[in-house]
């Protein structure tokens, strides 16, 4: 369970006089997520999330992560609204963390991704990107290019103990895409972690999107290949181009993609699969005994590595001439 935190009916009790959400019914522990604790609560006025930030996460980036939510639900967004405090501030503290509760999102992630999933995924995407062209506060990527490389050196003196000639294949990886990254493509606030648990639907539409606390400033066609690794990738680690055409075909619905943006598809797709398989890495080389949460596979990324090395071209995506149709 990711609960790092236990949370008492005393404290809690304390916490809520904050709000004018009603009185506490009952809550539990979320099992679901990796940074945080999670408790979902019932109130005599409905259900809530209940957020306590573990150490991983950098308190004087909350304002960004807590404000973008705000921001991008008063915009329409199918997200969630941070519950404001009776003196009108977000974030609080429980239990010697900052905590802060956020609406509840109906719905179900998708374990098995269809067909019929990606184009939604891909337009919900583009209406984030979009409307979070005038949010005010900015965060940089800290798992962005720059910080692959000290990623890397952390990983590689037992890199090989994970698979025989990783640390030399990251290497070379490493240096091709340092001299390969684009630069002057349209830049905004991302979402940086669109995987399949962090998108809910419900009866098969698509219902809300979760998580920002990976969201930062980026390029916004790196996003979107964050989305390629994530959703277009079978079980078996074969690429699947149909759910990527529709994928890159709903997001270009709602915010048309320039020709420079789908030609550095490829490239981001490649650098995404990159960042990935190194924080993946490093937690599984870096797991406490004992640890709630289970490492994931930095091997799955490899795979989705190495594809995005042969791929070469669009048309290995399902995307031929810039058709995004």
């Amino acid at each position: 369970m990711a609960v790092y935190t236990e949370v008492d009916d005393d404290a809690l009790a304390a916490f809520l006089g904050h709000y004018a959400i009603g009185g506490l019914r009952g809550y539990r522990g979320i099992a679901e997520g990796v940074e945080n604790s999670n408790f979902l609560l019932e109130t005599t006025q409905g259900r809530y999330i209940l957020t306590l930030y573990e150490k991983r996460v950098k308190l004087g980036d909350l304002p960004f992560f807590l404000g973008l939510m705000d921001h991008l639900a008063a915009k329409g967004l199918a997200c969630p609204t941070p519950i404001h405090r009776t003196d009108g501030a977000v974030l609080g503290e429980l239990c010697g963390r900052p905590a802060a509760i956020v609406s509840f999102l109906a719905g179900v992630w998708p374990r098995r991704v269809t067909l019929a999933h990606c184009a939604p995924v891909g337009e919900a995407l583009a209406r984030l990107h979009l409307a979070g062209q005038d949010f005010a506060i900015k965060r940089a990527n800290a798992l962005g290019p720059a910080g692959w490389r000290p990623l890397f050196e952390a990983c590689r003196p037992r890199a090989d103990t994970v698979e025989t000639g990783l640390a030399d294949a990251l290497a070379r990886e490493l240096d091709h895409l340092e001299r390969s990254w684009p630069k002057e493509l349209p830049f905004g606030v991302i979402h940086a972690d669109l995987f399949p648990d962090n998108v809910f639907f419900l009866d098969d539409a698509f219902s809300g999107m979760i998580d920002f606390y990976f969201a930062c400033n980026d390029f916004l066609a790196y996003d979107l290949a964050i989305c390629l690794n994530a959703w277009c990738f079978e079980a078996d680690g074969a690429f699947n181009a149909t759910k990527a055409r529709r994928l890159v075909a709903g997001y270009a619905r709602a915010r048309k993609l320039s020709p420079e943006e789908l030609a550095a598809l490829p490239i981001f797709a490649r650098g995404s699969a990159l960042r990935f398989l190194l924080t993946r890495l490093y937690d599984w080389l870096n797991h406490p005994p004992g640890a709630f949460v289970k490492p994931k596979d930095p091997l799955e990324y490899a795979r989705k590595l190495r594809f995005h090395a042969g791929a070469g071209n669009l048309a290995a995506y399902g995307i031929e001439n810039g058709e995004t149709a």
